[in-house]
């Protein structure tokens, strides 16, 4: 018996290894919503929004370096999931989406739905094509996927209903994987050259190489040149442990990036980017890098970064070289009302071995970095992109992909509000994530902003796009109302009692942890 397109587009991301698809489908994706009961080995995960599904992705794909699949609505849903496909673009991660699109002969009616979704997904994707029809459907979703793995961004395949639904599916060979650039042995040369020579180098590491290996080797490289490692600022993942260096990430405020950098001679980058300020803020440049400091780039960000650093460790003679220890934190157990370094601090103390922390603390999220060296080795992922909402979707999925491993996600109040529907998931597919709501009832990230503004007393209608307390959240009803069980907290002891709980509780908890 013959197949239709969805299920010949199916059966080839089967065979690809795409083990899940996060979807929130309409009409036009029928044709692969039945599919998926015909053809077997792709898990479906439902979100209550869009935002949610391609978090989710994002979160998987980090963790586990293979795309997964997300299934949405013509333009409208992928539009309501963009912000999370900006910050999976910022983290380089390989998503595949697959868009459906009215029937062919439909289009030109101009139906209510109607939109340009090609538009729509260009900003956010490395890759955007559309189906020819129902007997190339499964080789055009590996062309994503390869696309996917090449470019390690999101991409996006826009499938027509009547290719989906109409007979003739044909199977289609699965392609290898490309695989990453090896740096060029000349530009090796050139960097060792550079390190073995006068001046003080900073490392700047990103992608990959914020891996245990990579920073290990960016450890003995830095130890023998007299130098120091940097992370670039909000990672997609970074790796810490006890047996992994200690690395400070470079701060958020272009000034204090000045000032971190002013005392080398030379920043080389390691699959990161060069240093760029967040926002424009007058009297700061763009690029905070000193004018004194030269910049070179060891590998890019599509170049094996990890084989670049143990290539250099190897022609400057420091693979043997062990780094002076740094100091790690002694924790003490926070007491009495609470404050973003009490809240990092119960999690750094309470957090199980290979825990998977999500970091949307937004104004708090500096508060764990401080203390996360003292913690049980884990695994960090950070707002790529800046675009908030991403923590309870990305956390989702983490689960998904490591359900070995529990996820804590370190959450501020305002962009946990953008997209809470994510619990509802978390409780359906009783994942070990625990969520804990820095409730401060405010963005605060924007009050800093207005003082660095110069606007010392905000007036009424300032105040009223900053405050969050008319009326106050309630996240324990929220959670309860979305299946997961939910606590309040506004002390150090009480965070650590429900942090214990929640650790040796299996399924989803959050905890509002109120700061004044």
């Amino acid at each position: 018996m013959g197949v239709n397109g969805a299920e010949s587009l199916l059966a080839a991301a089967q065979e690809a290894g795409v083990a899940v698809c996060f979807a929130n489908p309409g009409t036009t994706e029928i044709p692969l919503v039945e599919a998926f009961d015909s053809v077997e080995g792709v898990r479906t995960v439902l979100g209550l929004s869009e935002g949610v599904v391609t978090g989710a992705a994002d979160g998987y794909a980090r963790m586990t370096g293979r795309p997964a699949m997300t299934l949405l609505h013509l333009g409208p849903g992928f539009a309501n999931g963009i912000a999370n496909l900006h910050n999976a673009r910022r983290a380089r991660t390989p998503i595949i989406n697959v868009v459906g699109e009215h029937a062919t002969w439909h289009q030109a009616a101009d139906a209510p739905l109607a939109s340009d979704i090609d538009s729509l997904a260009r900003p956010v994707s490395g890759w955007v094509g559309r189906t020819s029809g129902a007997a190339a459907a499964a080789s055009e979703f590996l062309d994503a996927r390869q696309a996917a793995l090449r470019e390690r961004m999101p991409v996006t395949l826009i499938a027509a209903a009547d290719h989906m639904w109409g007979d003739g599916g044909q199977r289609a060979a699965v392609p290898p994987e490309p695989a990453l650039a090896t740096v060029d042995g000349q530009r090796v040369a050139g960097i060792a050259k550079l390190l073995a020579g006068p001046g003080r180098p900073a490392l700047l590491l990103g992608g990959s190489a914020l891996n245990a290996d990579g920073l290990r080797l960016g450890a003995r490289i830095a130890a023998a040149t007299g130098g120091e490692v940097f992370a670039e600022r909000s990672p997609a993942r970074v790796e810490r442990g006890p047996d992994i260096p200690v690395v400070r990430s470079l701060p958020y405020f272009p000034e204090d990036t000045l000032a971190a950098l002013d005392g080398f001679t030379h920043l080389v980058l390691v699959g990161a980017g060069v240093p760029v300020a967040f926002f424009g803020y007058r009297g700061q440049p763009s690029v905070p890098v000193p004018e004194h400091v030269q910049v070179h780039t060891l590998a890019d960000l599509d170049e094996n970064a990890v084989d670049a650093l143990g290539a250099v460790a190897e022609a400057i003679g420091a693979s043997g070289v062990e780094p002076p220890p740094r100091d790690r934190p002694a924790l003490r157990a926070p007491e009495g009302e609470l404050h973003a370094k009490a809240v990092a601090t119960a999690i750094a103390l309470t957090q199980p071995d290979r825990s998977i922390i999500v970091n949307e603390g937004i104004t708090a999220a500096a508060a764990y970095p401080a203390v996360a060296a003292a913690a049980p080795a884990h695994t960090e992922l950070g707002l790529t992109g800046g675009a908030i909402g991403m923590g309870i979707p990305v956390a989702t999925g983490a689960a998904l992909a490591c359900p070995d491993r529990p996820v804590i996600d370190l959450q501020a109040d305002g962009s946990a509000a953008y997209t809470l529907q994510g619990l509802w998931t978390q409780a359906r597919e009783r994942l070990d994530v625990t969520t804990v709501i820095c409730a401060n009832s405010r963005y605060r990230i924007l009050e800093a902003e207005l003082g660095r503004a110069g606007v010392r007393t905000p007036g009424p209608a300032a105040t009223g796009m900053t405050s969050l307390g008319d009326p106050a959240t309630d996240w324990v009803s929220l959670a309860t109302g979305f299946g997961v069980p939910a606590a309040r907290v506004t002390t150090g002891e009480e965070l650590l009692a429900a942090l214990h709980n929640a650790h040796t509780t299996p399924g989803p908890h959050l905890i509002e942890a109120v700061l004044p």
